[in-house]
């Protein structure tokens, strides 16, 4: 192993016959990767189905609200379109920081100045099979969500990380928001963007009183423990500094250091919004499809209602397509962990490893393709009959080609 500036490399190596059982124990997982895939792609297809097909019962059954100035009777029960502006009296406060504004939501994300490790391995195949594994670590200073243990570091001399103080992210929603004369529900308050960052507005009395309440002890005792490192004038307030809508806490927000945290604030306020719910008394609920499946919608900002409904559909494809990749990858990665003793057997020349590797990556590639299409043409058969006899002769195409493939291959061996 060696070090470097901020950089720590070890090598490992690993035997054929280590490789090998661990690549048969990967089976294992290789196939629960395959089957939850397999699973994730049948439901998504179904999830999919149930959900277009509530947007579309939505669509058909909604009237446009003529106004919110007023609860009207008349539309008690009705899927509904309707815009207007979101509104509250209500006060949020943060009881740790002291921060208080009237609005729709207020939030605080905390960062912390911390050492971070990054690795990165280079893997090299020896002759006989075995594995030498090259891991580069590297050390940086950065702002991350939580505060880091060095204790787990490759290197964890010089890299020593500690924090001020400790927080949490934290969200705080009013309980009373106003749409005209209806009261909007949590689900829809909790949808409502817009989110703007809360200038803060605290005097040195308030600074000094967090200090003490951060540190226990007198701010001037904190300014004056740092104050021969920093060789310079430090006022009763060093620990605690403010600037739009950041507190920061640390001596220097414009040098940080090790241990420092800086707190940023943000408000949602009032705003117009357009919805689609189901109008209950004064309030609203979602939409209950025929089939079981919830819809409701919110909008910032005045939209019509045929593109929410659009726009609510395109959200749902869109949703689709990257269950149905991510489903495709698990299932592709599955097999490919299944086949990998193949190519580990062949390692023993690393050339033949490589290309034994290269010809099952695509196997495990093709078969993944196909089995997904499979899945998804069966759910398809059960939800979207012509659509799904079209995808599975898709699959049966590709399982052509690679039977076509692998038959080709033993005529060149053979003619070899």
């Amino acid at each position: 192993m060696s070090a470097g500036n901020d950089t720590f490399t070890t090598v490992t190596e690993t035997s054929w016959f280590a490789r090998l059982g661990g690549s048969f124990k990967g089976i294992g997982i290789g196939l629960l990767i395959f089957i939850l895939g397999s699973v994730l792609l049948y439901w998504n297809e179904g999830r999919a189905v149930r959900t277009g097909d509530a947007i579309a019962e939505a669509q058909m059954a909604a009237v446009a609200l003529p106004g919110v100035s007023k609860v009207d009777p008349a539309f008690d029960g009705k899927m509904v379109f309707a815009t207007g502006k979101a509104d509250t009296n209500d006060e949020l406060a943060d009881a740790t920081f002291g921060v208080k504004t009237k609005a729709i939501r207020l939030s605080r994300k905390v960062e912390y100045y911390q050492w971070t490790e990054e690795s990165k391995q280079e893997k090299r195949t020896k002759l006989g099979g075995g594995e030498e594994t090259v891991t580069t670590y590297s050390y940086k200073k950065n702002w991350v969500s939580k505060p880091v243990d060095s204790q787990g570091f490759q290197q964890s001399e010089g890299h020593e990380n500690s924090t001020r103080i400790q927080v949490d992210n934290e969200k705080q929603y009013a309980q009373n928001v106003s749409f005209g004369a209806y009261r909007l529900p949590e689900f829809f308050i909790r949808s409502i963007g817009g989110e703007k960052p809360l200038n803060l507005a605290m005097s040195d009395a308030d600074r000094a009183n967090l200090q003490r309440a951060f540190f226990s002890r007198d701010p001037q005792d904190m300014a004056n423990r740092d104050a021969a490192a920093d060789n310079g004038t430090v006022g009763p307030n060093t620990m605690i500094h403010t600037q739009a809508n950041t507190l920061y806490v640390g001596r220097h927000p414009n040098a940080p250091k090790i241990g420092d945290v800086r707190v940023t604030f943000f408000e949602v306020r009032p705003a117009e919004i357009s919805i689609l719910a189901r109008i209950s008394g004064d309030t609203f609920v979602q939409f209950r499809a025929s089939n079981g499946q919830s819809f409701s919608r919110l909008s910032m900002g005045v939209h019509d209602m045929n593109g929410m409904f659009e726009d609510a559909k395109s959200s749902n494809d869109t949703m689709t397509m990257i269950l149905r990749v991510i489903g495709i990858l698990m299932c592709i990665s599955g097999l490919g962990m299944v086949v990998a003793p193949i190519r580990i057997l062949a390692d023993v020349i690393p050339l033949l490893g490589s290309i034994v590797g290269a010809g099952t990556g695509i196997v495990a590639a093709l078969l993944g393709v196909a089995w997904s299409f499979i899945i998804i043409a069966i759910a398809w058969i059960r939800f979207r009959p012509v659509l799904g006899c079209i995808l599975l002769g898709i699959a049966a195409l590709l399982i052509v080609l690679l039977y076509l493939r692998g038959r080709s291959k033993k005529k060149a061996q053979a003619a070899a």
